[in-house]
């Protein structure tokens, strides 16, 4: 069913959550998990400005992700590594739609009931609403 999965992380705790769920439902199907990472350009700023500040997080980015698919390794899902840079939201949007992705498992915070108007803006939230797949929050 779910062939081609995204899962977006930021290399926080609950990431692995999300991985870890993808990979069961990867495994059904034998499809493939693109591990995503979004580097945000720095507003107002040129790339060259900060190339190499953005070089070294290109690089930790890449091992933190091989940390990450370490856990899987000998598994039946094919795991792949993916660093980009700019606007988070609209780079998980946009590569969705280039990567012809069936399914988004990514995060999601915890929504206080006494104020909920806090999680409106998260990522997940903006992704959730626009992505033009299926999303799948983990919380």
């Amino acid at each position: 069913m779910f062939k081609n999965i995204l899962v977006p992380t930021d290399f926080s705790e609950d990431d692995s959550h999300s991985l870890d769920i993808a990979v069961k439902l990867c495994s059904l199907d034998g499809g493939t998990i693109k591990l995503l990472h979004v580097i945000e350009i720095i507003a107002n700023t040129s790339f060259e400005e900060f190339e190499d500040f953005y070089t070294t997080l290109e690089k930790r980015s890449y091992s933190d992700l091989s940390a990450m698919i370490a856990q899987f390794q000998g598994g039946e899902v094919k795991i792949e590594p993916e660093v980009i840079y700019g606007n988070r939201a609209h780079e998980i949007l946009r590569f969705t739609v280039e990567n012809h992705i069936d399914l988004i498992v990514m995060k999601s915070h915890r929504i206080d009931v006494e104020d909920r108007a806090q999680g409106w803006g998260t990522i997940s939230y903006k992704v959730g609403i626009l992505a033009q797949c299926p999303v799948m929050l983990v919380k």
